[in-house]
């Protein structure tokens, strides 16, 4: 299947709000986590803070915060017929593990684990300064990969996210 020029690859995750799918972009050819509001809760205020999401994140630039790459609506058609316009957005794809839990499997030493806290709170701060506030900061939503043998953690998950001015 696939969705807004998106292959669906296999499903990361399910939330209140959405369905999180790993796809694949066609053009360009990249990995992504494609975000898919769930049909049948798109109520105006649902379709809204579900915008809201992409807008912020794609507001956001930081080598801490996954990435927004595109937003779109999707038409899907089932045995009703048209389901009417579901909305996602594409964002980066971030293989990564809760930072508790790679702090935990590789026995960082209190050192290194404040190391990597410095990293996300520089990404929060940034945050801050474009007036965004997170408001579900946990471990779950703070992936953690290696890069050349260090730890590069990437916030995601913004759903709860707001605007603290203008």
């Amino acid at each position: 299947e696939s969705i807004g020029g998106f292959r669906i690859l296999r499903l990361l995750g399910s939330g209140g709000m959405g369905t999180v799918f790993e796809a694949e972009q066609e053009q360009p050819r990249r990995a992504v986590a494609l975000k898919v509001l769930r049909t049948g809760v798109a109520s105006r205020t649902v379709l809204a803070r579900f915008e809201h999401e992409a807008a912020l994140l794609a507001a956001l630039d930081h080598p801490h915060i996954a990435r927004v790459y595109h937003a779109g609506t999707h038409r899907p058609t089932g045995l009703a017929g048209d389901l009417g316009p579901v909305p996602f957005f594409a964002m980066e794809l971030v293989k990564g593990i809760p930072v508790t839990q790679y702090c935990d499997e590789r026995h960082l030493s209190i050192t290194d684990r404040l190391k990597l806290f410095l990293q996300i709170c520089q990404a929060v701060q940034h945050a801050h300064q474009k007036a965004i506030s997170h408001r579900d900061l946990k471990p779950s939503n703070i992936l953690v990969k290696s890069h050349d043998g260090k730890p590069v953690p990437r916030f995601i998950d913004f759903g709860l996210a707001k605007a603290t001015s203008g």
